[in-house]
C-alpha cells in the first residue's frame, strides 16, 4: 500500500505548483508564503538542538501554546520550527510568536518525497512531535529513515477515523509502530492506537486544558470595554454555515425580553464575513464588525468578529457561550468545537446535538455542570434567559478544578517529551 501511495504522491509533483497557485488565487493559501509548502525556504537553520512541532490548524495551533511556552524557556533547546497547514493557524502563531527569533513558523511542505526530503535535508530536526491526528505517511517514513525521534502528543483517533484506517489496517500498523511514543487525548484513542500497531501509549488527559501562564492579551480594551459595559451579553463561537442563522433567530427572541441584548458571534472561518453580514442584515439586525469596534452603539445588535484569536477576549466577558459545528450533523467530518478554552474561563456552553470529535471532553465538563445540549432557538432562548435571570458569578471553585486538570496534563507530557531532549 505504501509503494502505491508514494508512487501517486511522485506523480502529483509536477502538478504541485499549479494545485498551490489556483488555491492562492481562491485566497486559499498565503500569497507569498504559499511556495513553503514546495519546500522553497528562505530561513536558515542555525546551530544547536532543534525541536519541531507540527500542527494542522487553530484548534492544535492553540493547544501547543502552553508546550512552546515552556520549550522557549528551555536552555538545551536552540531553535522551534511550529509547521501548520492552514491560513488560519498560522496567523494566530504570528501574533504570538511575530517577535520571538527562537519560534520559527513555516507551512508544511505537501507530502511528496522531493519537497519532504528538501525540508527535512535543510531543517535537520533534533526532536519532531506531531500534534492531535496529522498523519503523513512519506513524511513520517522519512523521518524515521533518519532516526529522528517521532512523538505524537494529544493523539486524538475518532471513531470515524479509526474506521476508516480499519479499511487500511496493515498500511495503518506500518505507519503508527513508527511513532516513538503516543501521548493520547482520551481513552478512546488508546484503545485505537493499540488496535492500529502503535506502541508506548500514554494517557494524561486531553492538554487542550492547560493554559498559558500569560493572559495579558486576552482582556478587551477598556476603551471597547465601556461601550458595551451595560449591555446583555452572549457569544457564539466557531460558528458554521446555518448556525450564525440560528444565532440571529435566538436574538430576536431574547430582545423581546431585554432590550439591550448584544449577541457576539465569531465564526470558525473569517472569510465567510461578507457573506454572514449579508445574510443577518436581511434579518433587519444592525450589523457591527470587530474591525469597526469604535462604531459599535446601543442599537448594534450583532457584533460579528472578522479577525482570529479574539475569542478570550469575548469569552472573558460572556458568561454564556454556544459552541458551534454542533448543529450539522456532516458525514464526512467530525461534528463539534472545542469547548475547553471557554469554559476554562468559567463559561457556561451550549451546544447543538452534533460534537462526535469531542465527546470526552463534553461529557467532562457536563459532569461539572458546565455544558448543556440544546436543538433550537427557542431552547436557547430559554436557557440563556435562565443563566441572565440567575446572574450568578463565574464558579472559581470549576474553573480551578478544570485548570488543575489541565495543568496535570501539562506537567505529565512535558516531563514524557524532556526524557527526549535531554538524552
Amino acid at each position: 500500500m505504501y509503494f502505491w501511495y508514494k508512487f501517486l504522491t511522485c506523480l502529483f509533483y509536477p502538478f504541485a505548483p499549479i494545485y498551490l497557485f489556483l488555491r492562492k488565487i481562491k485566497k486559499k493559501e498565503h500569497s507569498i508564503r504559499y511556495k513553503e509548502k514546495l519546500s522553497q525556504i528562505n530561513i536558515p537553520r542555525g546551530e544547536g538542538f532543534l525541536l519541531w512541532c507540527h500542527v494542522a490548524s487553530v484548534g492544535e495551533a492553540m493547544s501547543i501554546l502552553p508546550l512552546i511556552e515552556n520549550f522557549n524557556q528551555e536552555t538545551k533547546i536552540k531553535k522551534i520550527l511550529v509547521t501548520t497547514i492552514t491560513l488560519s493557524s498560522a496567523q494566530i502563531l504570528k501574533k504570538k510568536f511575530n517577535q520571538n527569533t527562537k519560534i520559527i513558523h513555516q507551512f508544511l511542505p505537501l507530502d511528496i518525497p522531493k519537497f519532504i526530503n528538501t525540508f527535512l535535508n535543510h531543517w535537520t530536526p533534533n526532536l519532531s512531535i506531531f500534534i492531535d491526528s496529522e498523519i503523513w505517511p512519506n513524511l513520517i517514513f522519512q523521518i524515521k529513515k533518519r532516526n529522528i525521534p517521532l512523538l505524537l502528543v494529544n493523539g486524538r483517533i475518532t471513531k470515524k477515523t479509526f474506521s476508516r484506517w480499519m479499511f487500511l489496517k496493515k498500511f495503518a500498523k506500518k505507519i503508527f509502530s513508527k511513532y516513538d511514543l503516543c501521548i493520547v487525548a482520551n481513552k478512546e484513542t488508546e484503545n485505537h492506537l493499540a488496535i492500529l500497531g502503535a506502541r508506548n501509549i500514554k494517557n494524561y488527559g486531553n492538554l487542550k486544558f492547560a493554559n498559558i501562564k500569560s493572559n495579558s492579551n486576552i482582556k478587551l480594551d477598556s476603551f471597547y470595554l465601556n461601550k458595551i459595559k451595560d449591555r446583555k451579553i452572549w457569544c457564539a463561537a466557531s460558528t458554521h454555515p446555518t448556525e450564525e442563522m440560528f444565532c440571529a433567530r435566538t436574538h430576536i427572541e431574547l430582545k423581546k425580553a431585554y432590550s439591550n441584548i448584544l449577541t457576539i458571534i465569531i465564526p470558525r472561518h473569517i472569510d465567510r464575513i461578507k457573506s454572514i453580514n449579508d445574510e443577518l442584515s436581511n434579518l433587519n439586525l444592525k450589523i457591527t464588525l470587530h474591525s469597526n469596534f469604535d462604531q459599535i452603539s446601543i442599537d448594534t445588535d450583532i457584533l460579528l468578529i472578522d479577525s482570529y484569536g479574539e475569542a478570550q477576549k469575548f469569552y472573558n466577558i460572556s458568561k454564556n457561550v454556544f459552541l458551534g459545528k454542533s448543529l450539522i450533523k456532516s458525514l464526512i467530518k467530525d461534528s463539534g468545537q472545542n469547548p475547553i478554552e471557554a469554559s476554562r474561563l468559567g463559561c457556561k456552553i451550549f451546544h447543538g446535538p452534533n460534537v462526535s470529535n469531542f465527546i470526552e471532553i463534553y461529557e467532562y465538563l457536563k459532569s461539572l455542570g458546565v455544558a448543556n445540549e440544546i436543538n433550537s432557538p427557542e431552547k436557547l432562548n430559554q436557557s440563556l434567559v435562565e443563566e441572565f435571570e440567575k446572574d450568578e458569578p463565574r464558579n472559581h471553585h470549576i474553573i480551578e478544578k478544570i485548570e488543575n486538570y489541565g495543568q496535570n496534563a501539562l506537567y505529565n507530557v512535558l516531563k514524557e517529551i524532556k526524557t527526549y531532549i535531554d538524552i
